[in-house]
C-alpha cells in the first residue's frame, strides 16, 4: 500500500517537496485560524452558523491547491507565450474596475462575475501577468539589456502603466508590485541608472494616483498618522491588545477574544489572531514558513539553467513573501495600515486562487529543472556504460 502511494506521489506530486510541505502547513493553519476568526462574523451575518465560513474557506483553499497542482503540471515555458495576452487583458479590466467596479470600503477594486456570484479582483491577474512579462522580456533581451529603445522603454511602460492603474484603487498593492518589479529587474542585470529612471517613473505615477485615484486621501492620512504617531487607528489598537493577550504561548486555538472587536480579523489582521491564540511561538513559526518559502523559491533560481524560469520563480516568490511580510509588519506596528491580506492564510476568493497559481508556476519551474537534471544524469550513466 505504501509503495503504491509513493509511486502515485512521485508521478503526480512533483517539484520542490519543501514548497509543497510549506504550502500545506500554511493552508491548514489558515483554515484553523479563519474558522476561529469568523465566529463573530457568523453571528452577525449568518445567524450563528459558524460552519458556513469554514466550509466556504476550506473549499477555496482546496480549490487553490487544485489550481496549484494543475499549474505545476504545465511546462513553465508555456506561460511565456501567454503573458502578452494576459497583460492586454489586465489593463482594460483594471480600468473598468476603477471606473465601474463594485465598491467595497470606498474603493472600486472588484468586478462582479455574472452567473457565479463572486467578485474578481483584476489586480491579482495583473500582478502575475506583469511579473511573467518582465521575466520574459529580461530573458529574451539579456544580450541587449542596455538597449534603451528595445529593452528599457517597453519594461518602463508596462511597469508604469500596470502599477499606475492598480494605484488608482489600491496604492499599497501598486507599491508592493513596483518593489517586486525593481527586485526582478535588478536580478535581471538591468543597470542601476535605468533602475533609477524606473524609480522616478514610479514616484511620478504614484503622485498622480494619490491625486486622481480613489484612495489617495486615505493613503495620505494613514502615512501621516503612522509617521506622527498622534492617532492610533482603531484596528491597530485592537491588534496590539490581541498580541498582548497572546503572550508567548497564546490563549489556545479558538480562544481569541479580540476577534469580536478587531475589524477584518479573518483577513487583513488575521496575524493578530494567530498570535493571540498561538502566541509569539505560533507567529514566529508562520514567519519562518514564509521565509522558507522565499528561500526555496530563490533556490529554484540558483539551480535554474534557463533565465526565464529563474526570473519567473524569483518574481513570484518575492511577490508572495513581500506581501506576507508587509501584512505581518502592519499587524505588529512596523508600518501604516495597508489592507494587504496574509497569503494562504487570510480568508479570500480569487486572491487564494491566484496565490495557488503562482505557487504552481514556481513548482513547475522546479519540476522542469529536476527533469532536466534527471535527463543529464541519465545521459551520463549511458555514456559511462558505453565506455
Amino acid at each position: 500500500m505504501m509503495n503504491r502511494v509513493k509511486i502515485w506521489t512521485d508521478k503526480h506530486i512533483q517539484g520542490d517537496p519543501v514548497i509543497w510541505l510549506v504550502v500545506i502547513c500554511l493552508s491548514v493553519f489558515g483554515i484553523l485560524v479563519v474558522y476561529s476568526a469568523t465566529g463573530s462574523l457568523a453571528y452577525r451575518f449568518a445567524d450563528g452558523n459558524t460552519e458556513k465560513y469554514l466550509i466556504r474557506h476550506t473549499f477555496m483553499v482546496v480549490l487553490s491547491l487544485f489550481v496549484m497542482w494543475i499549474a505545476h503540471k504545465v511546462d513553465y515555458r508555456y506561460y511565456s507565450k501567454i503573458t502578452k495576452y494576459a497583460l492586454f487583458v489586465s489593463a482594460p479590466l483594471l480600468l473598468y474596475a476603477w471606473l465601474y467596479g463594485s465598491s467595497v470600503n470606498e474603493a472600486r477594486r472588484w468586478i462582479d462575475l455574472p452567473f457565479i456570484g463572486i467578485q474578481f479582483q483584476p489586480s491579482d491577474l495583473a500582478k502575475m501577468a506583469l511579473i511573467a512579462a518582465l521575466a520574459t522580456m529580461l530573458a529574451k533581451r539579456q544580450q541587449k539589456i542596455t538597449d534603451i529603445k528595445e529593452s528599457l522603454i517597453p519594461m518602463l511602460a508596462w511597469c508604469g502603466g500596470i502599477c499606475g492603474l492598480i494605484a488608482m484603487t489600491n496604492i499599497s498593492t501598486a507599491i508592493l508590485l513596483f518593489m517586486t518589479c525593481m527586485l526582478l529587474l535588478f536580478i535581471g542585470r538591468v543597470p542601476m541608472k535605468y533602475l533609477a529612471m524606473l524609480a522616478i517613473v514610479g514616484v511620478f505615477v504614484g503622485l498622480i494616483a494619490i491625486k486622481v485615484g480613489q484612495r489617495g486621501t486615505t493613503a495620505e492620512n494613514r502615512i501621516t498618522n503612522f509617521l506622527q504617531g498622534t492617532e492610533l487607528p482603531y484596528q491597530v489598537e485592537q491588534s496590539y491588545i490581541a498580541i498582548a493577550k497572546g503572550g508567548v504561548l497564546g490563549q489556545g486555538p479558538g480562544n481569541s477574544v479580540q476577534r469580536n472587536f478587531l475589524p477584518e480579523a479573518f483577513s487583513d489582521f488575521v496575524f493578530a489572531i494567530i498570535i493571540e491564540e498561538y502566541g509569539i511561538i505560533g507567529g514566529v513559526f508562520v514567519l519562518f514558513l514564509y521565509l522558507v518559502l522565499l528561500y526555496r523559491g530563490m533556490r529554484v533560481v540558483a539551480n535554474s539553467d534557463r533565465a526565464f524560469g529563474g526570473l519567473l520563480s524569483a518574481g513570484l516568490s518575492f511577490a508572495i513573501v513581500i506581501q506576507a511580510l508587509v501584512n505581518i509588519g502592519v499587524v505588529v506596528g512596523l508600518g501604516p495600515v495597508t489592507g494587504q491580506t496574509l497569503p494562504l492564510i487570510s480568508m479570500g476568493g480569487t486572491s487564494l486562487l491566484f496565490t495557488g497559481l503562482s505557487l504552481g508556476i514556481i513548482l513547475s519551474v522546479s519540476r522542469g529543472e529536476q527533469e532536466d537534471m534527471s535527463a543529464v544524469n541519465g545521459e551520463l550513466r549511458n555514456t559511462a556504460r558505453a565506455i
